[in-house]
This record gives C-alpha cells, structure tokens and sequence, in this order.
C-alpha cells in the first residue's frame, strides 16, 4: 500500500463514521473530504469535478423535476384515496395498495410518494382501528422494491449507470434491471403480505401511542408571577403526580434540577420540562400562570380559531437544521411556526425546546399558520407530515396531469427503443412542462434537491481517488485473495453484503459511487462481464432494509408508525436475506 492509498483509505473510514454518527450533513461530510483530496494534491482539479459533469447525476436532476411535475397535479394521490376507500381487510388492502404504489415508484421518485401516502395511509388505518405500523414500514419497502425495476425509479440506478458511462461502458437499458428488480418486487412483497405481517409491531393509533410511550415527548412551560403556588413545592403546585405528564427537570437561569423531587420548590420565572401527550398539554397550559413555551406568539388556544394547525415534520437527511439546536436554527423566524414538542423514538430527551440538538427522523410536532403545508411541502429540511389531516393536494386542471403523465410515458418509449438516451429524453420533457406551462422555473428549482446532487457528485470524486491511487484495486484484491478459492458466486456475495452494509450505514447513492470501482476492479481481476458485478452494486445500494437511516423512505414513517429500531431489523434482515439470495442467483445465471 502506498502513501497516497493509506490517506485516502484514513478519510474514507473518517467519512463513514462521520456519516454513521451524523457529524453533520451528508452532502457536507462527502464535500469536505473531496475538498481535501483536492487540496492536498491526491486529486486533480478535473478528477475531483468529474462527479459534476456526470451524466448519471445530472440526470438524477432532470428526474426530481419530472416526478414533481407529475406529482404536482395529486393525480396520483387522489387515485390511490380512491383506491383505499374500496380496501376490507388489512391484508387484502395491502395488497391493493402497495401493488400499484410498487408499480408507480418504478417510474417516479420514492421519496415524494412516500411523503404523500403516509398522511394518507395513517389517516386510513386509524379510521378503520388498523395499526398504522403495520402498513406503513411495508410502504417504505414497497417503494424501494419498485424502484429496482427500472433505470429512473431510484437515484441509485442512475449514478451507477452514469459511473458506467465514465468507465466507456455502455450503461444500463430502461428495463435492464428488471431482470433481478421484478422477481425480487414480486417475493418481497409476497413477504410482507403474509411473513412480514406477522412479524410487524401492532403499535396502537397516534392517541394511544402518544399515551403509552408519554415519556418521549417533550414540552416546555414558563412559570409566570401569577402562578398561585410560587415559592410552594412542586408537591403542593399539583405538579408531581399528573396524568399522562411527567416533569422531568427545571431550568432555573443557569441551573438545571434533575431529577425532580416532590420538595423542590417552584419559582417564578422556572422552565418546566415536561414529557406527556398533547391532550394534557393543553389541559396543562390553562392553569394560570404557566405558559406553554412554542418558540412563537402563537399558543394551543390558537387552534380553535381555525387559522392555525398543528402539524407533524420529520427531520430529513438533508436538513440544514441537523446538528443545529432548535434556537439555533432560528426555527420561528425561518419557518413562522412554533415547536410544541419533539419525538425521538426510544430515547427520553432531557433539554428545553431551544436547546435540543435536532437529528434526521426527529419527529417535530408544529403550531403552524394555515399555509404552512402548502409553503414547506417540498422543503429539504424535513418530510412534512400532518399529524391532524391529510395534505390537500395543490388544485389543478386534470387534464394538466394526464398531459404530465403522457410526456413521461411518452420520454419512458423513446428510451426504451433507443431513440434518446436517457438525459437527453428527461431535458425534453422539462422543456415540454416548462414551454406548456405546467410547471414554472421557479417550482422546477424547488423540485431539484440539492444537497442530493452535491453528495452524489462528491461521493464520484472520492471513488475517482479510490482509482486514481490505486486503493479501489487493493481492496478488491483482499477480496478475491480470500473469495475466489470458494468461487465466484462467493465473490459475488461478499460484493453484495459489502454494499449493503454501506448503504445501511451511510446512504444508497454513496456505497453505490464508493462499490463500484473495486466491482470492476475484481471483474477485470477475474477476466468477467463487469456489467453483471454493477448490477449488483446497483441492487444492493437501493435495498435497504435494516435500519432506518439507509434510506430516505425508512426515515420518513419511522416517526408517524412510532418504530423502534429494533422493527426494522426484525422485519427488514429476512427481506435483506432475500434480496441478496435472489440477487446474486440470478445475476449469477444470466451474466456467470
């Protein structure tokens, strides 16, 4: 091992565990890496850029604001409404619903369909006296499952067909990897219709949730001079023994009481942290002389008068509020809405509502304005999710979202049959919706994320080093020193499990960008076909399954289903060890 590879090695693994540890933002920890790779001279100026010029990631681009477009008219949401309204049972719903929604995602973003149907899946299910939990970790599955049909339905496809095309390959075909993404749909949710529906936790509907698991949510209260038991016990206050309440601690200027005993003495001016159920919140805050702190002017009472609303937002992965304190972040002034109470699944969170240092999947419970949903539906920050309602979609003309989906079946064909490739077909379809007015420049621009875009083209700079030095060719020659005695199949395991376990631990699209070079490393080592080594690559990235934090979809309803960690583990390893066993086997037949 040379130098160089011992340096690009040290900040590789430093990048994984920051992004394992949630240091800070994705995008920034890959960012900053490259940055260092470019400034100490391991990369060049055009090595370290060529993640921005890909057309793989470029691509991704296009597809955010083609999905929005088709997504923008609620086409699509009030079809499925419709469609679960007709649903009997759990199972048989299940079945009708994730079949389509699996369909869909193979052909549009996961992530948007995942934040529309939530609201609207959880709505259904506390209708009916279902347990949403047991629908909405197999809407997360559904999704990531359809996503590996096709070459648009995940950003992971994308990127890797892109990296194909920087290595003078021919890429993936649409349909190319439905070989493996059809049956693998097919057995997974065969999966979560009979095995996994036993196995998912029965937790109870929000009202019961927000009962039983009190304890993890967290409120502040102000104790005014008009508090009639100042200077008396927290005892003698009535403070001690509430129902569905629990005071954990009091702020008093600079000084924190915890544990709370029944003797401490209330003072004016103390910061009361509770943890409870909205409900007692708001039987707590009529008292007089304690005052609900939101973090705006507006309070519970507000609601009443219909202006107002609370709402359910789930931190995001590419939040620029993560690793920031509520305070910080200037959460009033930057999004006119106030923070009631904050959810950590699992974990009691001792600090007052300005200090909590927010993490991707906190669930933040919101006093908002009545446009809020409509202002933040498309927000980076978080998944908006209304805790009360279901998100009305934007009013459009039908027939603007019948022309939407047209153009994208119609840009789906000319690929299909090799009459464009795949990025020259998605910037014509943004030209048609702009030109046809369906969407406005300055909607395409809130479609596009961002931070996606600069954690993909980063993580390309990092695999670039990873050639560059050498270090991609090291690795997969440990590999293949102690794989190809057992035989390539063996091989192929160890490619799987090991992307998979990148893509559990950090994200999809950087295992994927960080996989690849050594997969054609060990085909080119083996003298096989590489394009059988990206496929792969490309399944394993996107099936995440284990954790929560793997994929932006096991994020988002880990809040609204009230998951443990622990769900996705027991749920999602067999689902994993299904995917690899399938995977492999048929890559192994059609390309070995």
């Amino acid at each position: 091992m040379t130098i160089e590879m011992g340096v690009v090695l040290v900040l590789i693994v430093g990048m994984l565990l920051a992004l394992f540890f949630e240091v800070a933002r994705p995008d920034m920890i890959v960012f900053t890496v490259l940055v260092i790779l470019l400034i100490s001279g391991i990369l060049t100026t055009e090595q370290a850029l060529i993640g921005f010029s890909n057309e793989g990631m470029l691509t991704v681009a296009l597809l955010f604001i083609v999905a929005g477009a088709v997504q923008k008219s609620g086409l699509v949401e009030r079809f499925m409404t419709h469609w679960l309204q007709k649903s009997r049972g759990p199972v048989s719903s299940m079945v009708r619903t994730f079949v389509p929604i699996s369909g869909m995602s193979a052909f549009l973003n996961n992530t948007p369909i995942v934040v529309a149907f939530t609201p609207i899946i959880k709505k259904w299910c506390e209708d009916r006296g279902y347990a949403p939990s047991k629908f909405l970790i197999p809407l997360s599955y559904a999704t990531i499952m359809g996503g590996t049909i096709t070459l648009i339905g995940t950003s992971t496809n994308l990127v890797v067909h892109g990296m194909l095309l920087d290595y003078d390959m021919a890429g993936f075909g649409m349909f190319q990897l439905a070989i493996v993404g059809l049956p693998l749909t097919v057995v997974g949710l065969i999966y979560l219709f009979t095995i996994g529906y036993r196995i998912l936790p029965a937790y109870e509907g929000t009202q019961r949730r927000m009962e039983d698991e009190a304890k993890e949510y967290l409120c502040e209260m102000k104790v005014e001079s008009a508090f009639p038991y100042v200077r008396k016990s927290v005892q003698e206050a009535g403070l001690r023994d509430l129902q569905g309440m629990f005071l954990i601690e009091i702020i008093r200027r600079d000084e924190r009481i915890s544990p709370v005993s029944s003797n401490t003495v209330v003072q004016a001016g103390d910061r009361l942290i509770f943890t409870g159920v909205l409900e007692k919140m708001a039987d707590l805050q009529r008292t007089a002389g304690l005052t609900l702190k939101t973090g705006t002017e507006l309070t519970l009472d507000d609601l009443q008068n219909g202006s107002n609303q609370l709402v359910e937002a789930v931190v995001s992965h590419q939040s620029s509020l993560q690793a920031k304190t509520i305070k910080q972040a200037q959460f009033r002034s930057s999004y006119d809405a106030g923070v009631v109470a904050v959810h950590r699944n699992n974990e009691r969170i001792q600090s007052k509502i300005g200090d909590i240092r927010l993490r991707p999947g906190d669930s933040l419970l919101l006093l908002a304005g009545s446009d809020f949903l409509q202002k933040y539906k498309r927000s980076n920050d978080f998944y908006v999710v209304s805790a009360l309602e279901t998100p009305g979609s934007i009013r459009e003309k039908p027939v603007k979202g019948w022309f939407s989906l047209g153009v994208l079946l119609a840009m789906i064909a000319i690929v299909t049959v090799g009459w464009l490739s795949m990025f020259q077909a998605m910037a014509l379809a943004v030209l048609i919706f702009l030109v046809a007015r369906i969407i406005t420049p300055e909607e395409a621009k809130r479609y596009v994320q961002f931070q996606v875009l600069l954690l993909i083209a980063s993580a390309f700079g990092v695999g670039s080093a990873m050639t560059e030095t050498g270090l991609a060719a090291w690795i997969a020659k440990g590999l293949l020193a102690f794989g190809e005695p057992l035989g390539i199949i063996v091989v192929l395991f160890f490619v799987y499990a090991l992307t998979n376990l990148f893509t559990e631990l950090i994200t999809n699209s950087a295992a994927a960008v960080l996989m690849i070079p050594i997969g054609l490393s060990i085909a080119e080592s083996l003298n096989a076909d590489p394009m059988g080594f990206a496929v792969i690559i490309a399944i394993a990235a996107s099936a995440s399954f284990v954790t929560p934090i793997g994929y932006q979809t096991n994020l988002i309803v880990y809040g609204p289903g009230g998951y443990k960690f622990s769900d996705y583990i027991k749920v999602g390893l067999p689902l994993t060890v299904i995917a690899m066993v399938m995977t492999v086997g048929i890559v192994y037949t059609f390309y070995f």
